[in-house]
């Protein structure tokens, strides 16, 4: 569940500087946002998570 919130918040944070500084209207956020609630009813969801859980491990695992 930690990944799952910190993921949502991250992404909700590039979304913000996205339409502050990067031109991202407000209509297409609303669109991303809307195609990622329905995504993620769909029989792809699993599969999305599982890399999504893949890449956190492997960003995890690096050091510096």
């Amino acid at each position: 569940m930690d990944l799952s919130i910190s993921s949502v918040l991250l992404l909700g944070i590039i979304i913000f500087l996205l339409s502050r500084k990067g031109g991202l209207k407000f209509s297409h956020a609303l669109v991303c946002a809307l195609f990622g609630f329905y995504l993620a009813g769909s029989t792809m969801a699993p599969g999305i998570a599982a890399g999504g859980s893949m890449i956190a491990s492997l960003v995890s695992g690096l050091t510096f």
